[in-house]
């Protein structure tokens, strides 16, 4: 037996070619270009030896070896069919590589493409009746494995010609790495073939990244037909990006890892996927509603704003403006429709006023003053920043930005109590009644919810949750297809969510002092008109005959709580008798 291999040596169980050399001898019809190892081994030795042992005989073979090589431009069984070498012709101002390839023939060709009739083999060989091949050769230069080859047939009448593709050697009916007969058999199924516009008077095809080396193209033909009766005109192009991304994107090409070769890509535009940019994602009237969707729900944004000015704070409202402009702006650039800065910078600012708008509407929920409102922000900018420069679209982000939210809330409440109760100290006299002292605790803690009912108006409280649950399911359902919908209905959601919040917050005076002392006694604060409605009550008893009867010299203070009803004012004096 006979086994051959190209580059490295065969055996019995891998081998490319085999033969019973007792019978026939070992044939490779059109060969790779390479190293070719060819090994012969004896079928049955010990039959062949009889009762000689075996192990104790040598066996010494002949063989002859032959390479049939076809005179220059000729191939085939018996060298009477045609073979062509393509010439690359670097195009002027083209990518790196891209070429077009011509034959070696003395006629000049002023288009690149050429006529195929003039160059076709006219003879059949034996067990081809009336059927012939003509070969061209061209060789992808090394660096330009990451090009295509784009092959095009282009006949008068109906196509004729069946195409067959092979890297390294001459294609047949047995060998082909690709192949067109015609609409119904090809290797269409290929992953690294694709067609164009195909029919029965057009072949049209690309070789996605071809390898670098020699292709032959094999086109089998009729023979003994006029040249005249039709004109095939045939174009081979080694391109960067197939169909030229389709003119629906930008061709860009990088070099690998060592600098030696280039792979190119197609850049799609928003309309449209796939390798070559040619898969139609969404039409022009879907698109147009698509983008309206994702630019227009940021008008939510002005519910808040608006809330915010009319309350006079001017940090959020700065805040929830820029959030709704960046996020219109952001989405007006992935749409397609205006990028007025760079896609990486309006998505920062997206994704990084959206996190610093959530968090400053629940430090808005606390009643602090502006220093300690200026430092809660800077912090929770800083801790957004990084969040958003660092993946700002991971799911995860709602929960961080809500826990940070939260925690200034918090930090915010503390700083309003230790401001505002700082002046209170326990009495001097501390009793040591177990019952008493849990009596004020409980006292004190009923006073503290009735604080928190009164801070805040509850129904748009709830209101304010039930929207941020909204925006988060519509985060987490958000897929490739319905991302304009969810995405959409997340910023009506978060907006609509943030005014809820700032809506709950009840008005609280400037000279509101709440608080609970240990001992029982509660104090409660009071809105501005009840201030001034207990403030005309006292000058009314000012004037009275009652308030005559003290005299200055008998009343040491005279003190005014809130929160009092209307027709009762505590007065506590000490008087000398």
């Amino acid at each position: 037996m006979g086994f051959a291999r190209l580059g490295s040596i065969p055996s019995a169980a891998l081998h490319d070619y085999s033969s019973n050399l007792n019978s026939a001898p070992l044939v490779i019809h059109s060969p790779k270009v390479g190293r070719w190892y060819i090994s012969i081994g004896s079928l049955n030795l010990s039959k062949e030896l009889g009762s000689i042992p075996v192990n104790n005989t040598r066996v010494c073979y002949s063989m002859e070896s032959y390479v049939l090589q076809c005179p220059y431009g000729k191939t085939g069984p018996k060298c009477t069919w045609n073979r062509y070498v393509l010439q690359a012709i670097v195009r002027r101002g083209s990518s790196p590589f891209e070429s077009y390839f011509m034959p070696i023939i003395e006629q000049h060709f002023e288009e690149p493409n050429f006529a195929v009739e003039p160059l076709l083999s006219n003879t059949s060989s034996h067990g081809q009746q009336n059927y012939a091949w003509t070969y061209f050769v061209l060789d992808v230069p090394r660096g330009a494995a990451g090009g295509n080859i784009h092959f095009q047939l282009s006949a008068s009448k109906t196509m004729n010609y069946e195409v067959y593709a092979r890297f390294g050697g001459l294609p047949s009916l047995d060998n082909w790495d690709y192949c067109y007969k015609n609409q119904t058999s090809n290797s269409g199924g290929s992953t690294f073939l694709s067609l164009y516009n195909s029919s029965n008077v057009n072949i049209d095809f690309h070789m996605l990244y071809a390898s670098e080396g020699t292709w032959a193209f094999g086109l089998r033909h009729i023979v003994n037909k006029s040249v005249a009766e039709d004109q095939t005109i045939m174009s081979v192009v080694l391109e960067r990006c197939p169909n030229r991304c389709s003119s629906h994107g930008k061709c860009e090409y990088a070099f690998d890892a060592s600098g030696a070769t280039t792979y190119s890509f197609c850049s799609c535009d928003r309309n449209h996927g796939g390798f070559d940019c040619s898969v139609e994602i969404v039409n022009h009237r879907g698109h147009v509603q698509q983008s309206i969707a994702l630019i227009a729900s940021n008008a939510a944004a002005i519910f808040p704003a608006f809330w915010a000015l009319r309350q006079r704070a001017l940090a959020e409202w700065v805040l929830f403006t820029s959030s709704g402009i960046s996020s219109g702006l952001y989405h007006a650039c992935d749409v397609g429709t205006w990028c007025p800065l760079s896609f990486n910078v309006l998505q920062f600012l997206d994704f990084w006023l959206s996190f610093m708008a959530v968090v400053s509407t629940f430090v808005y929920l606390a009643t602090i003053d502006e220093v300690h409102k200026r430092a809660i922000h800077t912090v929770v900018a800083i801790l957004t920043a990084l969040m958003a420069i660092t993946k700002a679209t991971r799911s995860s982000n709602i929960a961080i930005v809500l826990a940070i939210g939260t925690l200034g809330l918090l930090v915010g409440w503390l700083i309003e109590l230790s401001t505002k109760y700082r002046s209170f100290s326990l009495p001097v006299q501390i009793s040591l009644n177990m019952l008493h002292r849990w009596e004020s605790i409980k006292a004190w803690g009923r006073n503290l919810l009735k604080t928190l009912y009164r801070r805040y108006r509850w129904g748009f409280m709830m209101a304010g949750f039930t929207a941020l649950a909204m925006a988060a399911i519509s985060w987490n359902l958000e897929t490739t297809e319905t991302y304009w919908i969810w995405h959409s209905i997340w910023h009506l959601t978060i907006y609509m969510s943030s005014f809820f919040f700032l809506c709950s917050k009840a008005r609280v005076s400037d000279g509101e002092n709440s608080s609970v002392v240990l001992n029982g006694e509660i104090e409660r604060g009071s809105n501005a008109a009840e201030c001034k409605f207990i403030t005309f009550k006292a000058f009314q008893l000012h004037q009275t005959k009652a308030f005559n009867r003290f005299s200055a010299q008998r009343i040491k203070h005279i003190t005014v709580q809130h929160h009092i009803p209307q027709d009762q004012i505590l007065v506590q004096s000490t008087a000398k008798r």
